[in-house]
């Protein structure tokens, strides 16, 4: 082609110039910056648009006054070599210094580039994103996306008025990454990156792996470079050390915006830890604190994979907040949601221009429940995506465990689909083989980079193995899914189902409040009683029973007591640890009104918390109920049949073999003289707790001292006992003189920066 007047002083071909202003350039390092030419020489084109001059100036002194071409493309020839800077005059007789981001290498290494292409980069966040970085000593930003169909990327953002035409990406290969250095851009900058795709078209998009964001409603990215010190060391070598099924795990779920609404997590680090310890938790569970574009999802239609939420502050004020739980004792759960992402324009939908992160057959793409696309769980580089994300909140955010949301979406092609509405796996069956693989290679992945994080599955059905090894294969085939736990929203339901009949028609149904038993140690199992049992006209969980309000209360103070003596964890969600009587608002909060002095009923919910309070301390000091949940040897039915009297009696052992009695009358009638079987020799038992007690908000019907156990064989025992039950209540029993001590919070031996006990509440 004949040389145009660009070609002739640049060497650059107006095609090429084109192409890069429109923002469609593969490889922009290739022309613009420093090229050495056939001659000798050394040609520099800079590309500023708006500049009145530009001079090119070496670190020994040549220089050279660039020569503008056209749309703000700038050459000349520098005399000398190494390195250089621009001189920057726009046009009001100052001339800036800007360093050439385009005379830098990659900063991202052929390893990191094979392990992306591999899908198997467990640190993906510390190469993709924004970095701030010091190279040849210019300090700067590296930004790296991967848009495997983009024509060309460009940044936008603070730093060049959001007109990315003077900073566009090169192409790294055939992997699929973009990456530009741009000197002098600095932390608490915001940017987005503009895709120019296959068909013309400019999209501008925030970055996926963004590790900070702005607050909703804009949707810029953030450069964030962390300046946290953590204080947790003790607690991070000990968690790594311990067996999750045979120790204590007591959780309370929170939705961090809305527990005390308008605190931040520094804020919230001096109340909400303090909080949880004097109630007695072992662990937090916070519902989805990752970046989203709508409050209303709670943070489960998920945006910033890699970022927290501006909403409540940055992200080491998150860190401090994990801190200060850690230093109160208490370990922190976080939701994760793998399983599907908002249609928003700004985030990963079509990423570059085509479905990236979704399948691209739409059947598999669009979930009919949420109104979300799904995860191409089939494609490496996504995969990737997803499990380092899951590393990333357990090391840079020292998280303890992470709560896997939807997991039985993920595991069946048809569900919530019509027959037409899928298509079969290549044996003809409706499991999902992308995702099964890759939820063993997200528990086998964090098992292995962050010893002791726990991953807990939400999974709704009885897919088999869900938290056996995934070594181990079982006769459907697969191998186990990893997972530590699993929520048994079997038990859930059922429990729930139960006490929501009327006391007299609970004789026909006593299989609904036992037969979790039968499946207990199929798998290791978390009893939830989750923010889904109190929204969506749910009503509360002191709601959902019949009577009237004592009845209501006395039926919840029951189930909380049946629930932390069953096998398996335990957790609720805030504001029902003292039963306030509206569902979940998550612009409202608790009902914390309703513990205030002036509230009717105050002293009833006052009496719940201090239930809940109770339960945790002597669930900790009791090793029966907790010791050995995974071993049916740690639980036996005394009597599980007597439903015309809506009665349960069970016994649960530790280790040693030392008994806990648990008999929960679901009737609203008390029962004097009624027997019950005790296991081994004693010949003294005590109520250690009782629903019904006084001071938790009952009518106070229990035993006023010692419980005789006389020699009268019982439910196949030697011994037995005629009992006073109180209405719609449970007692707790054991032998005189086996009972544990009051437990003492095992507290690491340094203060967070943030922490503040704050004042001892006589309720909590």
């Amino acid at each position: 082609m004949p040389a145009t007047a660009t070609t002739a002083v640049t060497g650059l071909h107006d095609a090429d110039l084109d192409r890069i202003l429109a923002g469609a350039h593969h490889d922009p390092h290739g022309l613009l910056g420093a090229h050495r030419t056939g001659d000798g020489r050394t040609v520099v084109r800079a590309l500023k648009p708006l500049a009145h001059s530009v001079v090119a100036v070496r670190d020994t002194g040549e220089r050279a006054e660039l020569v503008h071409q056209r749309d703000g493309l700038f050459a000349g020839t520098l005399p000398g070599e190494g390195p250089y800077h621009f001189l920057v005059d726009y046009g009001d007789g100052r001339a800036l210094l800007h360093h050439d981001g385009y005379r830098f290498p990659p900063t991202l290494g052929e390893i990191d580039l094979h392990l992306i292409s591999e899908g198997r980069h467990e640190l993906l966040w510390r190469v993709l994103g924004s970095h701030v970085r010091t190279l040849d000593g210019v300090t700067g930003t590296s930004f790296a996306v991967w848009a495997p169909n983009a024509q060309g990327v460009r940044v936008m953002g603070d730093f060049n008025g959001w007109d990315g035409v003077a900073h566009p990406l090169r192409s790294l290969g055939s992997s699929g990454v973009w990456e530009l250095f741009v000197p002098g851009v600095a932390a608490g900058t915001r940017y987005k990156y503009e895709i120019h795709t296959r068909d013309g078209r400019l999209l501008q998009k925030a970055d996926p792996l963004a590790r900070a964001t702005e607050p909703p409603p804009a949707t810029a990215s953030v450069v964030h470079v962390s300046t946290y010190d953590w204080r947790d060391a003790r607690w991070m070598a000990r968690r790594g050390g311990e067996d999750c099924h045979a120790r204590p795990m007591s959780v309370y779920e929170v939705h961090l915006p809305s527990w005390r609404p308008g605190l931040t997590y520094r804020e919230l680090a001096d109340e909400l830890p303090a909080y949880v310890a004097r109630l007695g938790f072992t662990h937090i569970e916070l519902m989805p604190v990752m970046e989203h574009p709508f409050g209303g999802s709670w943070g489960y239609q998920v945006t910033g994979f890699y970022a927290p939420t501006a909403r409540l502050g940055d992200p080491d004020d998150l860190r401090c907040l994990v801190d200060a739980f850690h230093a109160a004792g208490i370990g922190v759960i976080l939701d994760w949601v793998p399983a599907h992402f908002p249609k928003d324009d700004f985030a990963l939908s079509q990423f570059d221009g085509e479905p990236l992160y979704e399948p691209s057959d739409p059947r598999r793409a669009h979930h009919p429940d949420w109104g979300t696309l799904e995860f191409d769980h089939g494609r490496r580089e996504v995969r990737n995506f997803l499990v380092a994300s899951a590393v990333y909140w357990c090391t840079e955010f020292h998280v303890d465990a992470l709560r896997v949301d939807a997991v039985a979406s993920l595991l069946y092609l048809d569900y919530s689909r019509p027959p037409g509405g899928w298509s079969p796996n290549e044996h003809g069956g409706h499991e999902n083989l992308d995702a099964v693989a890759f939820l063993q290679e997200l528990t086998d992945t964090v098992r292995r980079t962050a010893p002791g994080a726990l991953t807990i599955a939400e999974e709704s059905t009885s897919w088999p193995g869900v938290t056996r090894p995934t070594y181990e294969v079982g006769e459907d085939g697969f191998g186990g899914l990893g997972f530590d736990l699993k929520w048994n929203l079997g038990w859930m339901h059922d429990t729930l189902r139960y006490l929501a009949r009327e006391p007299v028609h609970r004789a026909w149904h006593q299989d609904d409040i036992t037969f979790a038993m039968v499946y207990a140690y199929s798998e290791h199992f978390l009893l939830p009683l989750s923010h889904d049992e109190v929204v969506h006209g749910k009503g509360a969980l002191v709601a959902k029973s019949p009577g009237d309000w004592w009845q209501r209360r006395a039926t919840l103070r029951a189930l909380y007591a049946f629930m932390w003596s069953h096998p398996g964890k335990q957790l609720i969600f805030m504001g029902q640890e003292f039963g306030q009587g509206d569902e979940f608002d998550h612009d409202a909060g608790p009902q914390w009104w309703v513990l205030d002095d002036d509230w009717p009923a105050h002293a009833d919910h006052r009496g719940i918390r201090r239930l809940v309070r109770d339960l945790n301390r002597r669930y900790l000091a009791t090793p029966a109920l907790w010791q050995l949940d995974a071993d049916p040897a740690g639980f036996a039915w005394i009597d599980a049949s007597h439903a015309e009297a809506n009665v349960v009696s069970f016994v649960r052992r530790d280790a040693d073999g030392r008994p806990l009695v648990v008999v929960a009358n679901f009737s609203p009638v008390v029962r004097t003289g009624y027997r019950v079987g005790l296991p081994g020799a004693a010949r003294r038992w005590r109520e250690v707790l009782n629903t019904d007690a006084a001071e938790y908000g009952g009518g106070g019907v229990c035993a006023p001292g010692p419980i005789r156990a006389e020699p009268t064989a019982w439910h196949g025992h030697d011994r037995s006992a005629a009992l006073t039950l109180p209405p719609l209540g449970v007692v707790w029993l054991h032998p005189v003189g086996e009972e544990a001590e009051e437990p003492v919070r095992d507290k690491n031996e340094y203060e967070c920066e943030c922490e503040d006990e704050g004042e001892e509440d006589d309720d909590a």
